[in-house]
């Protein structure tokens, strides 16, 4: 009797005389829960009892019917019954079943996944929050998959995404105010054949390479947005997008009051029904607020895919984003909107055929546009002409149409900005065909070709085949490989050290060694091949930072070191040990330079200079161990940088927070430098090319410039966006002897690769930290001068009790991402902070 009170309580509330009569079969449904609950003896859940009504009437009236499953509403006790009612439902007259949760609820992640699989074809909407069921849940999720067609994970725990699952019916991906979410895994989209629409604001996806090449992976795909791109009052309505038809939709679906009837969008080929937009309401703050979260505590592993580490009540763009450099909150307001001026736009029905108002297509009407909840990948330079490129199929970005006019500028904006693989090589090819073509051009036998043309083909090859083998190698790697640098050796039995680096050099001749100086004052030669120690100088005499290291060419043992307290020694690494419990071969020492930070040693071993937070610099004969001058104001403010050049014995440059950089000669006793070039900000340091033709100059936030060395003009703008902050120090060096370009700062975690005849972006390399909450930055960088696309980045993380390291890039070189930061073996790892 309480079964059927209840029930006939439930239908009258939705009955009235002139509706429709529900006969006995379409009610079977009900009658079946209410089976499952007398079984499990339990009484129904009333709003499990009002959806399964609501499906009923619209079936009745032959529309889709939906059953729409509110977990906040269950409790333990409902499970099991619910249970057995889902995995009858295929065979039911039930439509769709909606699974939406919005704020806490009691039942666990494991109890929450076996109610979702227990449907399978007619699962059509999945809306949950993971921070109610933890991290077991999310992986759960990743590795088995779903069969539903809509998935909205908004404020998802996500760091690397890797749904390796099977989410073949999908067509529909939310995750949006995804915080965590920093990177794709390589194949993280390979089991969504059917996804058009992807939903990403604000989130921390940054790198315009590894995102379209995981993009890419979605042949469906066709509506993307990184931000909400919406016309300004003044200029009409937004565009037209899928997201924004469904919004009163799921609003009215996840409603606690379902006592009335819920109009659901009807099923069809051109909008993609019940996605929540997540944007257009001003209520997202409520979405995690005033939440009782359960898995704060979690664990994140080093390179855990997921962040349940903390959790953030506030959406602020400027605190869940702290990779975001200090000057970007000048960009960013309270309401977290950020206009981005005109954007030249065709309307779409002014085009229209048949239109009473069909102009020329040559028309544009330019249009204002703000955007709201952008990720950092949309402060990126070029940023929408690159997606646009990068996606053929693509016909929606931000809630913006793509018109033929759009695609046609993107793809010229990309030929000018971007390299699509190194060399300008247009078009990619396999390691194996290139090597089957070069075999063929060695080959002796020359049928019908000229003598004259076989010797351009073997003079091509040196050079040619080496440079496609390169291309193709990083046109395959889109991950490339980063690899701390870890150290195998104790450096005495009973002793293991931690070393925190600060400077780094690589050896000019031994391809193997490189050499690091800690904050410590230690030296330390390192095979960084084997990761062995080679040999270990300690500090000697009071704390003190190496902030300056330069080899010997002509002696290969023997490097210069520098601190910042001012002491220079030559130190002879073949005469000093690998542990510290022996007698050390005596270093030559120099007269002090107060306040070093830089040394530099001319290409024939005579002399070296030394300079520092001073306007001087020191010039010294390392034979005889003298200081011969001192040149005084040379600069205004002090000179951060100062290098010889790498064939010429006298010529020598400076570089100076005044934002100068000279180039002097010792021939001409350097009261008069040869010339001045200038920068708009204060220049951080200064290089020469390998072959010395041009100068590369970096200025605070990434002003990066090449001058041609004979007189100081401007060579080369590498037009690197600016953060605004003046604490952004950037370092540029040549990497692939002077074909490109590697440039990074101390307020950024990326590292651009550009080339250095062009100017183009070839690619970027975004360090990520290890664990949750803690973001790397570029301290210093080297391209190895020996490996074609390999380089090193001294990188530092924004939290001072986390350690620094070296982190070796091999760009020809794919990463396994199951592999990254793990070992079976616990290795040495050099650590260190830097400033």
């Amino acid at each position: 009797m309480i079964f059927f009170y209840f029930y006939a309580e439930t239908t009258m509330a939705y009955h009235s005389d002139d509706e429709i009569s529900v006969d006995l079969f379409i009610l079977r449904p009900i009658f079946r829960y209410f089976d499952v609950c007398k079984k499990h003896g339990i009484l129904p859940n009333k709003a499990i009892l009002a959806e399964l009504f609501k499906a009923k009437l619209k079936n009745a009236r032959h529309e889709v019917s939906s059953l729409v499953v509110l977990l906040d509403d269950l409790k333990d006790v409902d499970y099991y019954p619910l249970l057995d009612l889902l995995m009858e439902i295929d065979s039911s007259e039930i439509d769709a079943v909606d699974m939406i949760n919005r704020s806490s609820c009691v039942l666990s992640g494991e109890r929450v996944s076996s109610l979702l699989r227990a449907v399978n074809k007619k699962l059509q909407v999945v809306d949950v929050r993971d921070i109610s069921f933890g991290k077991d849940f999310l992986l759960d999720l990743s590795r088995q998959g779903l069969t539903c067609q809509v998935l909205n994970l908004r404020s998802s725990h996500f760091r690397k995404l890797k749904m390796v699952g099977k989410f073949v019916q999908m067509h529909v991906l939310n995750l949006d105010f995804s915080a965590s979410l920093t990177s794709f895994r390589e194949d993280c989209f390979a089991c969504m054949p059917n996804l058009k629409s992807l939903s990403l604001c604000e989130t921390r996806i940054a790198n315009l390479w590894t995102t379209s090449a995981a993009l890419s992976k979605l042949p469906s795909l066709v509506e993307l947005r990184f931000q909400n791109c919406l016309l300004c009052s003044d200029t009409g309505s937004s565009p037209v997008s899928s997201w924004n038809k469904v919004n009163e939709d799921m609003d009215s679906k996840s409603h606690r009051d379902i006592g009335l009837y819920i109009e659901l969008p009807s099923l069809n080929g051109e909008a993609i029904p019940y996605l929540p937009s997540g944007i257009e309401y001003e209520d997202m703050n409520d979405y995690d607020a005033n939440h009782d979260v359960r898995s704060t505590a979690e664990d994140s592993s080093d390179d855990s895919e997921f962040d349940f580490s903390g959790h953030r009540q506030d959406f602020s763009l400027m605190e869940l984003l702290p990779d975001l450099p200090r000057g970007w909150n000048q960009l960013v307001d309270q309401q977290n909107e950020i206009s981005f001026g005109t954007l030249d736009m065709q309307d779409e029905d002014q085009f229209s055929p048949g239109s009473s108002n069909s102009r020329h297509p040559s028309y544009i009407a330019s249009k204002k546009y703000i955007s709201r909840h952008p990720s950092p990948i949309c402060y990126e330079k070029h940023y929408r002409d690159y997606m646009i490129a990068s996606l053929p199929n693509l016909k929606v970005l931000d809630n913006l149409h793509i018109q033929k006019v759009d695609r046609e500028t993107a793809n010229d904006s990309f030929r000018r900005h971007f390299e699509y693989l190194p060399y300008n090589m247009n078009n990619k090819e396999s390691v194996v065909s290139i090597l089957q073509k070069r075999e063929v051009r060695a080959s002796p036998t020359r049928t019908h070709t000229s003598k004259k043309k076989f010797s351009y083909a073997s003079r091509k090859s040196q050079h040619f085949y080496s440079r496609s083998l390169s291309a193709a190698k990083v046109g395959s790697s889109t991950w490339p490989t980063l690899r701390p640098l870890s150290v195998l050796s104790s450096i005495s039995r009973d002793e293991r050290r931690s070393f925190r680096p600060r400077q780094f050099e690589y050896h000019p001749s031994e391809s193997s060694l490189m050499a690091f100086g800690t904050l410590d004052g230690e030296v330390v030669v390192v095979n960084h091949e084997s990761e062995k120690i080679v040999s270990y100088i300690p500090s000697l005499g009071a704390m003190n930072s190496v902030l300056g290291l330069c080899w010997l060419k002509k002696y290969p043992s023997k490097l210069i070191a520098g601190s910042d307290n001012g002491s220079l020694r030559l130190y002879d690494v073949q005469s000093t040990p690998t542990i510290s419990r022996g007698i050390y071969h005596t270093p030559v020492t120099f007269d002090e330079f107060d306040q070093l930070t830089s040394v530099h040693v001319n290409s024939i071993d005579e002399l070296f200079l030394a300079s520092g937070y001073s306007r001087h610099v020191a010039l010294y004969d390392i034979s005889s161990g003298r200081r011969l001058q001192v040149f005084a104001d040379m600069h205004r403010e002090h000179i951060n940088v100062i290098k010889f050049s790498n064939h010429s014995p006298s010529l020598f440059a400076t570089s100076s927070f005044d934002r100068d950089v000279k180039l002097w000669d010792l021939r001409q006793k350097p009261n008069r430098p040869c010339y001045t070039a200038s920068s708009s900000r204060g220049n951080v340091m200064v290089c020469f090319s390998p072959d010395d033709h041009y100068l590369l100059v970096s200025a605070i936030d990434n002003e990066v410039k090449q001058l041609l060395a004979v007189d100081g003009r401007l060579h080369l703008d590498f037009a690197i966006a600016s953060t605004g902050s003046s604490q952004n120090y950037t370092r540029s060096y040549y990497m692939n002897g002077r074909d490109y370009v590697i440039s990074g700062s101390c307020d950024e975690h990326v590292v651009r690769i550009c080339c250095a005849r062009t100017g183009r972006r070839l690619r970027d390399v975004s360090l990520e930290g290890k664990g949750s909450g803690t973001s790397m930055f570029v301290q210093s960088l080297r391209g190895d001068p020996f490996r074609d696309f390999n380089l090193s980045i001294l990188a530092a993380y924004i939290r001072p009790c986390s350690s620094s390291e070296i982190v070796k890039v091999n760009l020809l070189a794919s990463s396994d991402h199951d592999k990254v930061h793990s070992n079976t073996r616990q290795p040495h790892i050099i650590n260190g902070l830097g400033g």
